[in-house]
């Protein structure tokens, strides 16, 4: 029997839910089963570009807009880096702002979603946090929360592994989660009634047969492990230099500066390799961006 491919692979779930738009209309009326449902929506980024499987911090998501010509962008993210969440709103406001043409009455704008869901644990500083799983952020008053500009610009976030630790009510959303984690267990899916979720398994099996998709997703798997291994060689490599100097000052004083060189030498590990911005090293280390800045300006580097 062939292995049964990951959904929780971006290229896999991109190819789940891009090429099978009634699939897509059912995963997002679930995911937000407080709002009135949709009834179709067109993909507008169903290819994927070869450069996208191995590029740096791309993450294959999938937009699209329903009848009423609200947008939705969709993704699953498996891996947590310092400025995920900024890149998520910088993408769901871009959408909004392209919505126009000039000239064109403010009175049609259509809403944003974001739906997002995080192979991860995000909140957890306090104990509410962790006995929540599903998240939705508009644009509310701080004091008075129901006081509210609409949700013409949101954002969803559903912590996958939570939300299946704190067992949700019965239901399509619980149905999801239990595909999402459970998807290798025979007898956990055959319990499962809902159809689209199904259906959902029918297509991974469909792709997991095909020997191209196999291949893709492999590749894909591989550029995402690289590329977590680079950070994590960076940041090992800066705090093994930072360790080194810090313990060549002595102890007090050493340890403030081992801190601050292992920082330093961090960022610069983390600017050879190209792949980051210098506000996500700056996030990344601690550093001001000012000074990551000056590291690439400094010719003794």
């Amino acid at each position: 029997m062939t292995d049964l491919l990951d959904p929780t692979n971006d290229y896999v779930f991109k190819r789940l839910f891009a090429e099978a738009p009634d699939l897509l209309v059912d995963l997002i009326n679930d995911l937000r089963p407080d709002l009135p449902d949709i009834t179709a929506v067109e993909v507008l980024n169903p290819g994927i570009e070869p450069s996208e499987l191995t590029g740096k911090y791309i993450i294959l998501d999938v937009l699209a807009r329903d009848e009423q010509g609200h947008c939705y962008n969709l993704e699953i993210q498996v891996r947590r880096y310092g400025s995920w969440h900024k890149r998520g709103l910088f993408y769901l406001a871009r959408t909004l702002g392209t919505q126009l043409n000039s000239g064109e009455d403010y009175q049609e704008l259509r809403a944003s979603v974001g739906i997002h869901l995080l192979d991860f644990d995000l909140f957890t500083a306090t104990e509410d946090e962790r006995r929540q799983a599903v998240w939705r952020f508009e644009m509310r008053d701080e004091c008075q929360p129901r006081v509210s500009l609409g949700n013409i610009l949101q954002m969803n976030l559903i912590e996958l592994n939570k939300a299946d630790r704190l067992g949700l009510p019965e239901g399509p959303l619980r149905a999801w989660i239990i595909f999402f984690k459970h998807w290798r267990e025979e007898l956990t899916m055959a319990k499962v009634a809902h159809e689209p979720v199904q259906r959902a398994m029918s297509r991974v099996r469909e792709l997991s047969a095909d020997e191209e998709a196999r291949r893709l997703a492999f590749v894909r798997e591989r550029a995402l492990r690289d590329e977590v291994s680079l950070l994590n060689e960076a940041r090992r490599e800066g705090e093994q230099e930072g360790l080194q100097k810090g313990l060549q000052e002595g102890r007090q004083e050493g340890l403030q500066k081992g801190r601050q060189e292992n920082a330093r030498s961090t960022a610069l590990n983390l600017l050879k390799l190209g792949v980051l911005t210098d506000e996500q090293i700056a996030e990344t280390t601690g550093l001001s961006v000012a000074e990551v800045k000056a590291l690439q300006s400094d010719p003794s580097h």
